[in-house]
Formats: C-alpha cells, sequence, structure tokens
C-alpha cells in the first residue's frame, strides 16, 4: 500500500497500515456490558434487565470483567410470565457470546445469567386462577415424578 486510505464499508475509512501498527486499544468495562445488555435485550422472554422495572438502555444488569483478550459478563434480568426460564436464558447467553465476540472482538469466558424475577401480566391474577399455560407445566412435571406401577420406584 502506498499510504493511501483504503474503504472498508460504505462512510468507513480505513487508515494505512503503517498507521495502525503502533498503540494500543482498551475497552471498558461499560462497553462491553452495554453491546451484552443489548444482545440480551434481543431475546423473546425477557422482560428487562437489572432486578427492578427500570428500562434503562444502559448497563443497569450488566456486569462484564475485561481483561486483554477475555471477558466474562454476568447478566440479571426479569422474564415475562409463561417464558421457559432455563432456553430464555440459554438464548441470552448465546445472544451475549455472539454479540460480543464479533462486535468487541474480544474471546468470551462465560456469561452467567440470574433471573431475577418473573413478571406478571396486568390480568395475571383472573388467568393464574384458571388452567393456564402454567398449570400444564406442572401437570407434566406431576406426571414425571410418579411413582411407576411396579411396587413405587421411579
Amino acid at each position: 500500500m502506498d499510504g493511501q486510505n483504503v474503504p472498508l464499508m460504505a462512510g468507513s475509512i480505513q487508515p494505512p497500515i503503517a498507521a495502525v501498527r503502533s498503540g494500543r486499544t482498551v475497552i471498558s468495562e461499560s462497553a462491553v456490558a452495554k453491546v451484552a445488555g443489548l444482545a440480551a435485550r434481543t431475546v423473546p422472554g425477557v422482560r428487562t434487565l437489572g432486578s427492578g422495572s427500570g428500562r434503562s438502555l444502559g448497563t443497569a444488569g450488566v456486569h462484564a470483567e475485561v481483561g486483554a483478550t477475555q471477558t466474562a459478563v454476568d447478566v440479571k434480568l426479569v422474564a415475562e410470565y409463561g417464558t421457559e426460564l432455563q432456553q430464555m436464558a440459554d438464548g441470552v447467553r448465546a445472544a451475549v457470546y455472539v454479540a460480543v465476540e464479533n462486535l468487541v472482538g474480544l474471546s468470551v469466558s462465560e456469561v452467567n445469567v440470574e433471573v431475577t424475577d418473573v413478571h406478571l401480566p396486568d390480568s395475571a391474577p383472573e388467568k393464574l386462577l384458571g388452567r393456564s399455560r402454567h398449570s400444564a407445566f406442572a401437570e407434566r412435571a406431576a406426571a414425571a415424578y410418579r411413582p411407576a406401577e411396579n411396587g413405587g420406584q421411579l
């Protein structure tokens, strides 16, 4: 290259390679947390991040520890009632891994997800009194733990 700028994508220019060979890049924990939080919010069933009903687009509910080449992320969230929590947590974990590794460029060592609460819809009391998706889950779980016909052993 003869020192000219090279287009990367529309509206973006890469400086000459000689100009990027020295220096250091520091990516803050808050930058990683923001990318992780935005990714977590895209997963169906995530009501909000953190432990309350706040709707901040900042880093509430997300903490990142950043090293030279790796990061670890902790996500605390409130789920929507009716969401299969383990499946949602796996979705959050996958979304955070992909977003942080692709957008930030750091290897993600782990993503810990803590579901701090479940948000009930406004009409929840009436729905909970009748047959709901929840009771169907309870019936399946109870059926799985009923003693077998062979002398009461599972």
